[in-house]
């Protein structure tokens, strides 16, 4: 199936890019997050409890607790990111929105970019 070009990557491949997804719970949540850390797809993740969700699904109004998931990265590891949410979520359709903050600490970007970057 080809790519939209509306997700791919911008034209700068170090632009600090913040994903965010929501899970059922802290456990599932917890997992995620750590294993996007070790694995370096993401810098930092942080997890927001308490989330309350009234959405639509297959016709039925529908309202759950969830947690919100928020992960640092850079825009060339959004594909790489957004194919590991999928494959790991257990929501048949996740939310997985990508986000480029126009203005940041420089600094912190550099901190993101190197960890995301980093071969150790």
């Amino acid at each position: 199936m080809p790519q939209n070009p509306s997700v791919t990557a911008p034209v700068n491949p170090n632009q600090l890019l913040v994903v965010v997804t929501s899970l059922p719970n802290m456990e599932i949540a917890k997992s995620l997050a750590r294993t996007l850390v070790e694995q370096k797809i993401a810098a930092c993740v942080q997890l927001i409890d308490g989330i309350h969700s009234i959405y639509r699904w297959e016709g039925k109004v529908c309202e759950e607790q969830e947690i919100l998931l928020s992960a640092k990265t850079i825009s060339s590891k959004w594909s790489e990111i957004s194919s590991f949410i999928r494959a790991q979520h257990p929501y048949d359709l996740p939310e997985i929105l990508a986000f480029s903050p126009a203005q940041y600490a420089q600094q912190y970007g550099e901190w993101v970019e190197a960890e995301v970057n980093s071969k150790i």
